[in-house]
């Protein structure tokens, strides 16, 4: 049932961003729009995401049975900021269980990204630290990539995943699906 919610939900927001993009699409152009603008220095943007972790042994023993019975499904929310087009910092926090701690994870990194001309796709790298709150209250480390791609140069998805290595209990990785604003 998760999954399935998680899945509708992905493809509800993809329709959505889609349709906010055609604002954006110049008439004499047909539809396609200048995508060089789409990432810029001094850029704000900010971040709702799903996300879904799974721990050492589930990560080290995979299977599709493992995964589903054993893996985390959460939402969060992020900012980052931009100094130049290629190097900003970001901050997320992210729930998975809201009958303990509200907030499971709070975290800041480094981030650089690379746009690939203009084709809206900009590949990330990141690497950072934060709090754990929930289950074992510990520090991290993390590091970890993904891909953006905006379809306007405001509205854009993105997926990435990380390696978490709490400073005392056993590493597991968490995946993030999302959209994001920037301004």
């Amino acid at each position: 049932m998760k999954n399935q919610i998680l899945i509708g939900g992905t493809i509800l927001m993809l329709a959505a961003m889609s349709a906010l993009g055609a604002e954006n699409v110049s008439s004499d152009q047909g539809l396609q729009y200048d995508q060089g603008d789409s990432y810029r220095a001094n850029e704000l943007s900010l971040d709702a995401f799903g996300t879904a972790s799974l721990g050492r042994y589930t990560i080290e023993n995979w299977s599709a049975s493992r995964a589903r019975h054993n893996g985390q499904l959460g939402a969060g929310l992020g900012l980052n900021y931009f100094f130049i087009r290629n190097l900003g910092i970001g901050a997320d926090v992210y729930s998975e269980n809201t009958t303990r701690a509200f907030i499971d994870s709070a975290e800041a990194n480094l981030i650089l990204r690379f746009p690939l001309g203009q084709s809206g796709f900009a590949p990330y790298a990141f690497g950072g630290g934060g709090r754990q709150f929930d289950m074992v209250k510990a520090w991290f480390a993390q590091v970890g990539g993904g891909i953006e791609y905006r379809f306007t140069p405001h509205i854009g998805a993105f997926v990435d995943a990380r390696w978490v290595l709490p400073d005392e209990a056993r590493y597991y990785g968490v995946a993030r699906l999302g959209v994001r604003f920037a301004f």
